[in-house]
C-alpha cells in the first residue's frame, strides 16, 4: 500500500485553467474541498470548458492539494461528433490509465465517456487500490439511453468497487451504496431553520425553478400550470439557469410579467437567497437521480412540487410536499400544483417543518461521515 493517500478523481466535469488558477463546476469543487482533509494528494480528471470563463456555476480551486489534469471536451450528438469521441478514447485512455496507477484510491463520476474508460481499467487493476464509483443517473430507471444502461450495467458487475448511488432500490447488490449527494453545511442548516419557521403559507407566494432550460426538466409545464391560478396569488417566480431553449421559455413567461424573473447561473451565496424566500420549489422534471436543488429548497422550508422520477419520491412524499406521478397519464402537473398552491396553510406549515429533515441528509458533514464509514474502510 503507498504509505500516502492519494486519490485520483476520473469525470468529465467542466474545468479550466487561466492566469488567476484552477476552476471547475462549483457544486463538485465545494464536495471535493470539504473531503480532502482525509487525503494527502488528489489529482481530478475533467474536461477542458476554456468557454466557462466568466460562468457564475464555476469555482476557483482553493486546495492546494488538488492538481488538475485536462481533457479535451468531446461529447454531443450526431455522427461526426461521435466519431470525435471515438477517435480520442485512445488518448483519454492512457492519460487515465497514467493516473490510476499512481493513485490507491480511484473515484469515478459516472455516466461519463472518462469515467467508462476508468472503470473499465478497474476490471484488470484492483491490487491495493479502492474504486468508489458514483452513478448520478436513475438506477432505477427502466429505459435509460444505451449509455446509461452500459454504464449501469458494468457497475453491477463490479462486485470489488464501492458503487455510490441515488436513492434505495429492491435487490440492491452489497457493494451498491445508497449516497446523499451534499450541498449542504451543518450552518445552512441551522440558518435554514430560522428561516423555515418564520415563513407563511399565503399568498402571494413566491415560487422557484432551479435547472437547465430544457424540455427535460419541464420548464414550459410549470409555466403553463402558473397561469392557472389568479396573478395576485403570485408574487415572484424565480427561474435560476440557463439553456439553448431561454428565449423560449421567455416568451412563454410573457403572461407573468415581472413576476417571471430570469436569473442565469448564479453562485451559491444568491441561489441560496433565491430558494430561501421561495415558499414553493417546482420541478416537474422527466429524468433525474435526485436533483441537489430539491435539497437546497428544503434547506429553509421551501416545499418541493416534483415529479416522482429517479429517486425523489424515496424522500418526498405527502407529508412534507407534493409529487407528480408523471407515469400516470391521468395526473398532469397543473393539477398537483393547483393542489398545493390552494392547500390550507397550516397544512403547508407543516409540510415545510418536516421537509427541513430531508435536508439534514445532504449535509457535507453526513457525506464525509458516511465515506468514511463505507467507502473509503479497506476492501474485505
Amino acid at each position: 500500500m503507498h504509505s500516502k493517500k492519494r486519490l485520483t478523481i476520473i469525470s468529465d466535469t467542466a474545468m479550466f485553467q487561466n492566469e488567476n488558477g484552477m476552476y471547475a463546476f462549483g457544486p463538485v469543487v465545494r464536495e471535493l474541498e470539504f473531503i480532502a482533509p482525509l487525503f494527502d494528494e488528489i489529482t481530478w480528471v475533467g474536461f477542458e470548458f476554456a468557454e466557462k470563463v466568466g460562468d457564475m456555476s464555476m469555482k476557483k480551486i482553493e486546495s492546494k492539494k488538488i492538481k488538475i489534469v485536462l481533457l479535451k471536451n468531446v461529447g454531443g450528438k450526431g455522427f461526426l461528433q461521435f466519431s470525435k469521441i471515438i477517435f480520442y478514447y485512445p488518448v483519454m485512455f492512457f492519460i487515465i490509465l497514467k493516473q490510476v496507477r499512481k493513485a490507491n484510491v480511484i473515484h469515478t463520476r459516472a455516466p461519463s465517456h472518462p469515467a467508462l474508460i476508468a472503470i473499465l481499467i478497474s476490471f484488470f487493476l484492483r491490487k491495493n487500490k479502492i474504486w468508489w464509483n458514483k452513478y448520478a443517473g436513475d438506477w432505477g430507471q427502466l429505459k435509460p439511453s444505451f449509455s446509461y444502461k452500459f454504464q449501469r450495467e458494468i457497475l453491477k458487475l463490479a462486485n470489488y468497487s464501492k458503487v455510490t448511488i441515488n436513492g434505495f432500490w429492491p435487490n440492491q447488490q452489497k457493494h451498491c451504496f445508497s449516497f446523499e449527494n451534499p450541498c449542504l453545511t451543518n450552518e445552512d442548516i441551522e440558518i435554514g431553520k430560522k428561516i423555515a419557521k418564520g415563513k407563511m403559507f399565503l399568498p402571494p407566494f413566491t415560487f422557484a425553478f432551479v435547472g437547465r432550460f430544457d424540455n427535460v426538466k419541464g420548464v414550459s409545464i410549470l409555466l403553463d400550470a402558473l397561469k392557472k391560478i389568479p396573478m395576485e396569488m403570485i408574487d415572484k417566480v424565480h427561474l435560476i439557469g440557463d439553456g439553448p431553449k431561454t428565449a423560449i421559455y421567455k416568451s412563454e413567461a410573457v403572461e407573468l410579467g415581472a413576476k417571471a424573473i430570469f436569473h442565469g447561473q448564479l453562485e451559491k451565496q444568491k441561489l441560496h437567497n433565491l430558494i430561501a424566500e421561495s415558499h414553493f420549489f417546482l420541478l416537474p422534471s422527466r429524468a433525474e437521480g435526485f436533483p441537489k436543488v430539491v435539497a437546497e429548497a428544503a434547506c429553509y422550508g421551501s416545499i418541493p412540487i416534483v415529479s416522482n422520477v429517479g429517486s425523489i419520491s424515496h424522500y418526498i412524499n405527502s407529508s412534507n410536499g407534493f409529487v407528480w406521478h408523471s407515469d400516470d397519464s391521468k395526473s398532469s402537473y397543473e393539477e398537483i400544483f393547483l393542489k398545493a398552491v390552494y392547500t390550507d396553510s397550516q397544512e403547508n406549515k407543516e409540510k415545510s417543518k418536516n421537509i427541513l429533515a430531508v435536508a439534514k441528509l445532504f449535509t457535507f458533514e453526513n457525506y464525509k461521515k458516511k465515506l468514511e464509514i463505507s467507502v473509503l474502510a479497506p476492501n474485505q
